[in-house]
């Protein structure tokens, strides 16, 4: 065979062992970085599509202006957290319609566009990928108490949600303490949680 042939071929062959090495490597990277938003991307998209997607979302969220919360801002939105966790006692749809607000003050303040809930989503999933289950569960419960069909029990789940997505983006694992109210506890027959912290587990159902 030609030795320009040969030579070709071993270019072309270089190539395409290069750009399947950096295909994987991009796709370990995007497993590892977006967890199970990767695999929701890649059940609604394919996995081709949800790469570009989530590549897309990294670039977006690079441009974006973000920065870390000041110590009084922070010690704001505990207070305020505390107070909506005190409101669910007598105002449980109340202290959820305050929790959605509290966090969208937050992601404000940090530098996240807000308008659009999808949108918010898609970018928290790239620094905070997993809160972002919390915060469209949290979604949905409102979607069903508009309807009417949320339980006292669903608001109560979904403050917890809210309590995962605040103490992640206030970014200090000891800033947003569970104070679930005794009388809460007697009036729902709920258990406390005592971690300062809701780490994710699978059973998060049965615990709520």
């Amino acid at each position: 065979m030609d030795p320009l042939v040969i030579a070709g071929l071993a270019i072309v062959l270089t190539l395409v062992v290069g750009l399947l090495f950096w295909q994987w490597q991009r796709n370990s990277r995007l497993r590892s970085q977006f967890a199970s938003e990767y695999d929701r991307a890649r059940d609604e998209l394919g996995r081709l599509r949800a790469q570009r997607e989530l590549a897309h979302r990294e670039r977006r969220v690079r441009r974006l202006n973000l920065r870390p919360l000041t110590r009084e801002e922070r010690t704001r939105f505990v207070t305020a957290w505390q107070e909506i966790q005190t409101q669910f006692v007598d105002d449980p749809a109340g202290a959820v319609a305050q929790g959605d607000r509290l966090v969208e003050d937050v992601m404000d303040a940090r530098g996240y566009p807000i308008a659009d809930f999808d949108q918010r989503i898609a970018d928290l999933s790239v620094d905070h990928a997993r809160i972002a289950d919390d915060y469209r569960a949290v979604r949905e419960i409102a979607h069903r108490h508009h309807r009417h069909e949320a339980t006292t029990a669903d608001l109560r789940r979904a403050l917890i949600h809210f309590r995962s997505v605040l103490d992640e983006m206030l970014e200090n694992r000891e800033a947003v303490p569970e104070r679930v109210v005794e009388r809460t506890i007697e009036r729902e027959q709920v258990r406390p949680l005592g971690a300062p912290r809701l780490e994710p587990y699978p059973d998060r159902e049965r615990r709520a």
